[in-house]
């Protein structure tokens, strides 16, 4: 059976990000895995709001704090122990992962 890594990587730091994907890009193309990505998604502007007091009468507000979040989407197919690497790797503070992973069976199994 093979199995599908999928990875999400989400930072506000545009260059962290993409340092990160490079190196899981490198190592894949060293390891001979197969890789499908990176894929970019639009930037999505978020914003928080601010309350300019903490009492809860008070409605009075600043203008809310507003952040960029970069993401990209990278498929590892087979090659376990890359997908394994890769899950446990140190990452900066600013980026965020997810892993999903997928068992895929062959054709005319059950």
């Amino acid at each position: 059976m093979t199995y599908v890594t999928r990875l999400r990587l989400q930072s506000g730091d545009r260059d962290a990000l993409d340092s990160v994907v490079e190196g899981i890009k490198s190592t894949a193309e060293r390891k001979g895995a197969a890789l499908k990505g990176p894929h970019s998604h639009p930037p999505r502007t978020l914003g928080v709001p601010r309350h300019a007091r903490l009492h809860a009468d008070d409605d009075r507000r600043f203008d809310d704090w507003e952040y960029t979040v970069f993401s990209r989407e990278l498929e590892i197919h087979g090659h376990d122990g890359l997908a394994r690497d890769v899950a446990s790797r140190e990452l900066p503070d600013s980026v965020h992962v997810e892993v999903e992973v997928k068992r895929i069976r062959g054709m005319g199994r059950r």
